[in-house]
Order: C-alpha cells, then structure tokens, then sequence
C-alpha cells in the first residue's frame, strides 16, 4: 500500500488589533500556502461574518470532490479509449447547522456535462462515471451521499 502525505501552511490574517476579543473584533480572513503553488485568500462563508469575494473552506470542499471526480473520469475515458471533448459541471453541496453551530454535509450532487468525439461510447462513458465514484479519493473519504446526474452527448 503507498502512502501520501499533503502539507500547507495556514496563516489566520484576521487579527484587526484585539485578536479575539470577541466574535465581532477579528476578521474571518485566511491564507493557504502550498509550496510551489499560488496561495489561496480565504474568509468564512459570508453566513459566518466572512469575506464574500474569498473562498470558503464549503467552496474548496465542494469543489475538491467534483475536481476528483472530473479527474478521475477523464483517467478512465483515456483508458478506455474514450475522447472526451468537454467536460463541465455544475456541483451542488448541502450542508445542515446545527443548533450549537456546528454543522456536516448531508449531501452533494455532481452534474457533469460531458461531450465525447464518438455516439457508439456513450453508454461506455455514462457507466465510467460509476467507476470515478468508485475510485474518487475525495468521495471515498465522505461519509454522505455523493450523487450523479451525468449527462454525456456528442
């Protein structure tokens, strides 16, 4: 079995001159730093007093689980012999609060649009959306449904 190890650096840039003094003396702004990448500016969902124009932890998990998907589809339709043309999707997440402010997804809904060069491979490319499920790192490390609605045309 191979392991894999991911690092980043987290700096909370929040801090407006009486750090948490309480809830409405802080800002919710973040940086993420991953060596070698482009950093990414992040706040709080605007729900929870954050940046609106800065991505969300909710907006990078959403994402990270339909990009593993993407990726992993796009794997299989090579391997498969599959020429994908397009691919674009329109993910939809679900996440319930709690009364005590905590909170968990209950659900996400992937989808993909997908235009592929040959109509004899649709069924073929409609099922090896079952298999990047299957095989999503992301997905296989949720504990909610993960839905599909794919769509596959020439």
């Amino acid at each position: 079995m191979k392991t894999h190890t991911y690092t980043c650096q987290f700096e909370w840039k929040g801090n407006l001159g009486e750090g948490t003094k309480n809830y409405t003396a802080y800002s919710r702004g973040y940086s993420i730093a991953i060596q070698g990448k482009t950093p990414i500016e992040g706040s709080s969902d605007p729900n929870f007093r954050g940046d609106p124009t800065k991505h969300n932890p909710e907006d990078l998990f959403l994402s990270s689980i339909c990009s593993c998907h993407a990726l992993w589809y796009l794997h299989l339709c090579a391997s498969n012999g599959i020429a994908v043309i397009d691919y674009k999707d329109n993910p939809r997440g679900t996440m319930t609060e709690q009364k005590n402010g905590s909170g968990q997804f209950t659900e996400v809904s992937l989808a993909p649009q997908v235009r592929i060069q040959n109509a004899d491979n649709i069924s073929l490319a409609m099922t090896l959306h079952e298999e990047a499920h299957k095989m999503c790192f992301i997905a296989n490390s949720c504990n909610f449904p993960i839905l599909n609605q794919a769509y596959v045309f020439v």
